[in-house]
């Protein structure tokens, strides 16, 4: 069973599936690999096999990078285990980078002595004549190998376990599956961005099969799944969230990290289920919560209001309502600031920035080339026009988020107006003519060539520039990191490496600045924000105890697809109309991200569309908080290192 050393809170009792919450995936799928480890040794001693069913995706990666480190740094041995992927899509060819069967190989058989004829995946080249046997036999395979020992699960954002979508009965067996839309439109990075490349349908393991296991661990990370997370865990069992029929499992548990379990009770209201300690930051929380589930702006909580929610001993600790209300609404009001570089010559005792030095140096870190603008635009321009020195610095090319027609079209102006004009070199033309080729020629399979990564960076690198050049940044004031880590062509992405943190180090050193801005914004569904940060992370503590770090603020903001909770704000910059407009038209210098975005996710809307939505909606959380109205507002927390 999986060690309980790492997790920060013990399971509810009225929680319908056992749950254990990790501070980090990282810590979550050691302890996950530990179980594994545990059980294929514990069937050696027996001289039996280990049954496993797999899982592909981005979930379980991390689980498989643990097993190879103990395959090959404490000798665990696969030579006994037999395993069952779960799903593949249909039609597909195992050669194929978005196959499955590739997946498995490149994240584990490789790595591991697991005999080639002890791994199955469902066959995406089947002919459409024998799915049907094909299905009947993959499940006889897992039934004559004596039943799984141990499945493994991710969890759709739809609810889905496998490819049991929405609407999968409890009895359903393997089976050809049609695809739900966002099943599909989630999918589309891997194909390229296109949305007509992802097949429409797979063959997936049923239900029923998964709940034979013996053992069922589901895996998820991050906020984007927290909310199908709570409707499993604490929701009645439907069709409409397959994996809440895990609640029907004797052995199932979900492990997850602290931003997928985000919306369930004990995370979101710890006070209903339990005692808490009441530091300013809960009571900020409690308050904030009540206020915004009573619709009932803060300075108008009753005494009854609190007792009728379950704050009963927050009103016993303070007394009245009324002193609860005034410290939380004081709390709120301070972090509202139109300075967020400092405001000179003021009294900055309950501003979220100090005043001094008047005139800053900033350095905002945007891991892809438009993050700076979609995620604090507002800021961005606001720390310019109010004379500091600001410095981005964008992290990685994001070249693989142009799609291929994008690069084609530039291509082909290059090429025509070489000829027209005669103005590049033999040999660069050469390497224009040569990526054209390649694209017109390019196979579902195949990874872009280094010439159209070089093209399509260098369309992301312009469209940053002109960004700049909008918000009044001067050229040598703009950093092009070019991350090691990123630059694997695909959407899978090296680890974070020591050159990775080095790049990220040499510039703060070099720059010095008084106020950082990274991306906090963990909800990226691809990683790369993670990435981004923890190499900020590291640079900070590696500069941390150089003189001019003690007079550095490091502020992290989020971007498209979620933002800070309210009681999480500490520093809130609020916008105008004009400013709104502002930075919708920085955001639309960025041409390759609109009208068909490679990465948009499930949500079809283009990014200054979300950017604006989640601004004017963090704008109206502090206006029914009893707080003044503004058009929009970009919302900031502190990290202290």
């Amino acid at each position: 069973m999986i060690q309980q050393t790492q997790i920060i809170r013990e399971p509810i009792a009225y929680e319908k599936i056992p749950t254990r919450i990790f501070q980090s995936a990282s810590d979550a799928s050691k302890a996950v690999a530990e179980e594994i480890a545990e059980l294929i040794k514990q069937r050696q001693k027996e001289g039996k096999n280990a049954i496993l069913g797999l899982a592909t995706g981005s979930s379980p990666k991390t689980v498989y990078a643990e097993l190879i480190r103990m395959h090959k740094e404490e000798g665990l041995s696969f030579k006994n285990v037999i395993s069952f992927n779960l799903d593949e899509y249909y039609p597909m060819q195992p050669d194929a980078i978005q196959s499955y069967w590739r997946f498995m190989r490149e994240q584990l058989f490789n790595h591991v002595d697991i005999p080639e004829g002890n791994y199955h995946i469902p066959d995406g080249t089947v002919s459409p004549q024998m799915l049907a046997q094909h299905c009947e036999e993959y499940e006889k395979m897992i039934e004559d190998a004596g039943g799984l020992d141990f499945q493994l699960l991710g969890i759709g954002g739809n609810g889905h376990i496998g490819f049991n979508e929405p609407g999968s009965h409890e009895n359903s067996r393997t089976r050809l599956m049609m695809l739900d839309h966002s099943t599909r439109a989630a999918a589309k990075a891997d194909f390229g961005g296109e949305l007509t490349k992802v097949p429409k349908k797979a063959i997936t393991m049923g239900v029923s099969k998964i709940l034979s296991a013996k053992r069922v661990v589901l895996l998820a990370w991050g906020e984007r799944k927290a909310p199908k997370i709570a409707d499993a865990v604490e929701g009645v069992v439907s069709e409409h969230n397959p994996a809440s029929y895990l609640q029907q499992h004797p052995n199932a548990l979900f492990v997850v990290d602290e931003a997928a379990a985000s919306e369930l009770i004990r995370m979101k209201s710890p006070w209903q289920v339990e005692d808490v300690e009441w530091s300013a930051q809960m009571t900020k929380k409690a308050v904030t919560s009540l206020s915004l589930t009573l619709q009932k702006p803060v300075l108008k909580l009753t005494n009854k209001d609190y007792n009728d929610n379950g704050l009963s001993d927050l009103l016993a600790l303070h007394g009245r309502a009324y002193d609860i209300n005034i410290e939380v609404f004081n709390q709120l009001q301070h972090t509202i600031t139109g300075w967020p570089g400092g405001k000179p010559n003021a009294d900055d005792t309950h501003r979220p920035e100090r005043a001094l030095p008047a005139r800053k140096t900033c350095l905002i870190f945007s891991p892809h080339p438009d993050d700076d603008i979609i995620s604090m635009g507002g800021t961005f321009q606001r720390l310019v026009d109010q004379g500091h020195d600001v410095h981005v610095a964008y992290q990685t090319s994001g070249n693989i988020a142009v799609a291929d027609e994008e690069a084609h079209r530039f291509l082909e102006f290059v090429i025509d107006y070489n000829e027209k004009f005669g103005v590049e070199s033999e040999k660069t033309l050469t390497n224009y003519k040569k990526a054209i080729d390649y694209l017109e020629n390019k196979k579902d399979s195949e990874l872009d060539s280094p010439e159209v990564r070089n093209v399509k960076g260098l369309i992301r690198r312009g469209e940053a520039k002109a960004t700049c050049r909008h918000v009044g940044i001067p050229p040598e004031n703009v950093h092009f990191l070019d991350m090691p880590f990123y630059e694997t062509g695909q959407v899978q992405k090296k680890p974070l490496g020591k050159k990775d943190v080095e790049i990220v180090a040499d510039l703060i050193e070099g720059i010095k600045p008084h106020q950082i801005y990274a991306a906090g914004d963990l909800a990226d569904p691809h990683g790369t924000h993670k990435v981004c940060l923890d190499a900020v992370f590291a640079a900070l503590k590696k500069l941390k105890p150089q003189n001019f770090m003690k007079d550095c603020w490091v502020w992290l903001y989020r971007g498209a697809w979620a933002e800070w909770d309210i009681h999480e704000i500490q520093m809130a910059v609020p916008m105008s109309p004009d400013q709104v407009l502002e930075k919708r038209m920085g955001i639309f210098k960025h041409q390759s991200q609109k009208d068909g975005v490679v990465f948009q996710g499930t949500d079809s809307r283009e990014f200054w569309q979300r950017a604006e939505e989640r601004n004017s909606g963090t704008a109206q959380l502090y206006n029914l908080l009893g707080l003044a109205e503004y058009e929009a507002m970009e919302a900031f927390v502190r990290y202290y290192f």
